[in-house]
């Protein structure tokens, strides 16, 4: 299902003015991929917090929610098109009302590693690409179709979602960039075989490819307790990216395969000060595949 989706909507986005290349595809189907998955996301919390008589408390506000901007639904479980928002409407309402909210997440949230510092961060980084509203509503409805509420449906959108990185990654050859192999990335990490309370960093992070695969080895150690959970969750994985759309992309991929607020920085690892780093900066494991052929200043 996923990846007819996937199919669907490259083939919207190659009809659109604003969207000439795999690379475009990839950055426009992954915001709006984002929203629904946050969506689904706060949807799950929700049950959650039912379930043990407490009260959840949105992160998005009703507004600008799922279900009422993009996908307002009438008793009958389908699309109300009295209340759905297509053409120029709807691109008016994501370029200056929703954009500019998600935006303010990064400014309002209480600490950088939290998923609202993420949403802001993400927001200030894209912008909407497609041109015409009515694209922008097929792309909208094919992507509601998609589902992330078992681990199952989790897993296989993770895995799709890596291949239209490796496709972008070959589209962006030419900068130096290239897509490590996933079975080069788990060899890898099977043999360096990281331990729960290892720092691992990645000064190029790109995809994050090394960093989620990482994350897979060790969520299925045995008797994780609730504390390795949080451990893995905050205070394993890290990295560093340079360019825009590689940062968004690997923050997004490291939240799809299940870590809520990525500790992943658009920075240039090159420029570093080596004299500013300090004890608390170190690492205990690094897993990289840094770029080749890419110029940087001496």
């Amino acid at each position: 299902m996923f990846e007819q989706t996937f199919k669907n909507i490259d083939d919207i986005l190659h009809k659109d003015a604003g969207c000439s290349s795999e690379l475009d595809y990839v950055e426009q189907t992954s915001w709006i991929l984002f929203l629904k998955y946050l969506d689904d996301l706060e949807q799950e919390k929700k049950s959650a917090a039912e379930l043990r008589g407490k009260t959840y408390t949105g992160i998005i506000s009703p507004e600008y929610r799922w279900e009422v901007w993009a996908v307002p639904k009438g008793k009958d479980g389908k699309l109300d098109h009295h209340k759905a928002l297509g053409g120029d409407d709807l691109k008016d309402f994501v370029d200056h009302k929703l954009f500019p909210y998600l935006k303010k997440f990064k400014t309002n949230a209480e600490s950088a590693d939290t998923i609202e510092y993420k949403i802001g961060e993400i927001f200030n980084e894209l912008k909407n690409k497609i041109q015409s509203g009515y694209n922008l509503r097929e792309v909208i409805n094919l992507i509601d179709e998609l589902r992330f509420r078992s681990s199952a449906e989790k897993h296989e959108m993770s895995h799709l979602y890596e291949d239209k990185i490796k496709n972008m990654g070959n589209a962006g050859r030419n900068g130096g960039e290239y897509y490590t192999p996933r079975p080069l990335i788990k060899t890898i990490v099977k043999v360096v075989a990281p331990e729960i309370g290892n720092k691992i960093y990645d000064g190029a992070v790109g995809s994050a490819g090394f960093l989620c695969e990482a994350f897979e080895y060790l969520k299925t150690k045995k008797n994780l307790t609730t504390k390795d959970a949080q451990t893995l969750q905050k205070n394993t994985f890290y990295g560093k990216e340079k360019k825009s759309l590689a940062y968004i992309i690997g923050t997004m991929n490291m939240i799809l395969h299940g870590i809520e607020a990525p500790n992943i920085v658009h920075t240039n690892t090159l420029v570093e000060n080596l004299a500013d780093i300090q004890e608390k900066d170190r690492y205990t494991i690094v897993l990289a595949n840094p770029p080749f052929g890419g110029k940087e200043r001496e």
